[in-house]
């Protein structure tokens, strides 16, 4: 501890300072009293003095006044050193300010003694000021925090509320204290949850989690709650300590964005993702129970020419009352999907066998062919239904389901619409036989018939290339160039997909060497399929992959990843995702929007971009709901910090209303279709945005001046 040793006499202050060393002090020495007092102005003074009565300029006495005189919170511990040892003496310094009177000739066992008392009422008082600091600290902390905060005893009583617990329970301080905290149950949660609440909180000493309680008025709000103890000296438990926040609208959003991701906003009905769900444990239950389901496809016949003569809002209103009929042509228990457009699906269970079905397609047909009032316009229009039944003699998926349905009600169309058409078999081997076999794109790939075209991306706003998208095409022999969607479904599930998709990322960064050596610095993304990535190997063969181009900046590689395969297996998918980010490529999710959009999901998947599924791009000019659904993806990809890319731009508007909402990069017709690689530099020298894009970066520009 620092020491002050004020004394005039060379001798004497020597000295003390040699004891105060020898006694573990770290002493000062000054000759005078206005010596001591600069030393006292200093910013970290010190806080133990041992003065001299006798001194020039400002002698001991005066020194004490003066020091005292001062308003501190940590005034200092004075020892007074003296020959005067008259009462009047000792009483005036003790008056002035000095703690301890010690006289000359002193003996050093003494002095010791008294400078070791002061050093202890020193370190007492600055114990005692930290301990006021913390308690001070903690009341601000307690009164003034946006959090609620309950202190109770060990039985649940309550002993004090801070002001925002007031403020989300609508109760005040003195209606709660010395009552349980049940008194806030909403009785939404049962014995067991609460059993395991104080099972954690008693092994582990906190409890972290959603709960629902009711304040004072009666509703019922969700609170994010932490529960802690607090423990005595011996550890052993004496209170507990709640800090919880409302998240009822988080809760509230949170709700509503799972009610878009799985239901047509237009009609109310399950959408594709539902039905999907729902699809899947229908089939399991039809294979236990032994009870066939039947799955309808139905496409109404002359919808366009309604929209198209009396506009997109009539065409909404007659979906809108078509889909009430439905509802009232099914029997309970069935489920009515609207898939987008004039497509709906109907699953129908609990079928004694496939003819029971027949009376509730009757009912479908007649129902969707009632007349509809709209605007004083009677509308009428009919439907196709395909049918197809689960179980069959072999096994079938959800997808291949759903794809005979399709097809059965293409046959009804053709066969005159207003019909239902039962899913032919021996059509569908014979249309099956039509397809490209797995030997025919084995033989393409030998022959090295495949062929990548490339998409821009671009930054409508500043007209900058961001990078290309690799699109697969089949340069086939007899049918000439084949989209993806010819070939990729007969090799989704087998091996072949995986060679075939090392063959783009190989072929992708070939071409990206090329660009590289042309000056033409550009960052490409590769389609993943499931399959492919969640390969134990992957993230290693992608590693040969980049070692093999070693100019290549692996950032400049993207992969692109469905929403929807990432929820077959998430924590390997996300595992394989975070073993690739460390190679230095990055990913995107593909086709967002039409998944389930998990916040949770999306929170775990390293994903740097979100590509918004064209179909909401598209649709969001004339569908609010799409619109809707746009906002909401752009709203997620910036709060999880997610750059968004938008597909499916189709017109100067598409673009204009994206920069509106603050989406920049973008691919779609309107900028340029897939093209050959050859043709890219040419295309990115030539290329021009839209006036109405640059203006508004223009307008960014001079708004940041």
């Amino acid at each position: 501890m620092k020491l002050l040793i004020a004394e005039d006499d060379l001798t004497s202050r020597t000295m003390l300072t040699a004891l105060a060393k020898k006694w573990g002090f770290d002493p000062v020495g000054v000759e005078d009293g206005e010596a001591a007092w600069e030393v006292m102005q200093s910013e970290q003074p010190p806080r133990l003095l041992l003065l001299d009565w006798e001194m020039p300029k400002l002698n001991g006495q005066a020194l004490c006044q003066r020091i005292h005189q001062q308003e501190k919170k940590d005034p200092p511990f004075i020892i007074m050193l003296t020959s005067r040892s008259e009462t009047q003496d000792v009483v005036a310094g003790l008056e002035a300010g000095a703690n301890e009177y010690i006289t000359k000739p002193f003996n050093n066992a003494e002095l010791q003694a008294r400078l070791q008392v002061g050093k202890r009422i020193v370190e007492l008082e600055n114990r005692r000021r930290l301990s006021e600091e913390k308690l001070s600290l903690a009341a601000s902390v307690f009164e003034h925090a946006r959090e609620g905060i309950i202190i109770t005893d060990l039985e649940g009583s309550i002993i004090d509320v801070n002001d925002a617990f007031t403020l989300i329970t609508e109760y005040e301080r003195e209606e709660v204290i010395g009552k349980n905290t049940n008194l806030l149950s909403s009785g939404h949660h049962g014995k067991t949850f609460y059993r395991e609440l104080w099972d954690k909180l008693g092994k582990s000493g906190h409890w972290y989690g959603e709960i629902w309680n009711r304040r004072k008025s009666g509703e019922v709000f969700a609170e994010m709650l932490t529960i802690s103890t607090v423990n005595d000296e011996q550890g052993l438990t004496q209170n507990y300590i709640a800090l919880f926040s409302d998240i009822t609208q988080q809760k509230e959003n949170e709700k509503h964005l799972l009610h878009l991701a799985h239901y047509d906003a237009l009609t109310g009905l399950p959408n594709r993702v539902l039905l999907s769900d729902r699809l899947q444990q229908a089939m399991s239950q039809a294979s236990r129970n032994v009870q066939p389901l039947a799955i309808c496809y139905i496409d109404l016949d002359g919808f366009k020419a309604v929209n198209d003569t009396y506009g997109h809002e009539v065409g909404d209103k007659l979906l809108v009352n078509i889909a009430k009929h439905m509802e009232h042509a099914v029997r309970e228990g069935d489920t009515i999907a609207r898939l987008g457009g004039d497509e709906f699906v109907v699953v129908l269970t609990r079928l004694n066998d496939a003819s029971s079905c027949k009376p509730v397609l009757t009912r479908l047909l007649e129902f969707i062919a009632k007349p509809v009032q709209i605007n004083k316009i009677e509308l009428e229009i009919s439907a196709s239904i395909g049918v197809s039944f689960y179980p069959q003699t072999e096994d079938i998926d959800a997808d291949q389901l759903m794809r005979q349905a399709d097809q059965a009600m293409y046959q009804a169309k053709l066969t005159g619409k207003n019909k239902y058409h039962i899913f032919d078999h021996k059509l569908d081997q014979d249309i099956r036989g039509q397809h490209e076999s797995l030997s025919h794109i084995r033989t393409a790939m030998t022959n090295k018939e495949f062929v990548l075209f490339y998409q821009p991306q671009v930054n409508m706003r500043t007209g900058e290339t961001t990078g290309v998208e690799a699109l697969i095409r089949w340069q086939h022999k007899e049918n000439g160039l084949l989209p993806p969607n010819v070939f990729l479904p007969v090799i989704e599930k087998d091996p072949l997909s995986i060679e075939l998709g090392e063959w783009v990322i190989d072929s992708a960064l070939n071409q990206l060497e090329n660009w590289y050596a042309e000056g033409l610095p550009l960052k490409v993304s590769v389609n993943i399929s499931a399959l492919h990535l969640q390969q134990d190997n992957f993230s290693e063969r992608l590693a040969k992959l980049l070692a093999a181009h070693p100019s290549i900046n692996p950032n400049d590689l993207q992969l692109e990843v469905l929403e929807t395969s990432t929820l077959e297996d998430i924590e390997k998918t996300s595992s394989m995702m975070r073993a690739c980010s460390e190679l230095g490529v990055d990913f995107a999710l593909d086709d967002f929007g039409t998944g389930y959009s998990s916040l949770t999901y999306l929170k775990r998947l390293p994903a740097t971009h979100l590509k918004i599924d064209k179909s909401f791009v598209i649709g969001m000019l004339n569908d609010s709901d799409d619109l809707s659904i746009l906002k909401g993806v752009l709203g997620l990809a910036s709060a999880f910090n997610r750059e968004p890319i938008a597909e499916g731009v189709e017109s100067e508007e598409h673009g204009n209303v994206l920069l509106q909402l603050g989406c920049e990069i973008a691919q779609g017709f309107t900028i340029a279709k897939p093209m050959p690689a050859a043709d890219i530099p040419t295309w990115i020298d030539g290329w021009q945005p839209y006036e109405s894009w640059t203006k508004q970066n223009m307008a960014v520009e001079n708004s940041q001046k």
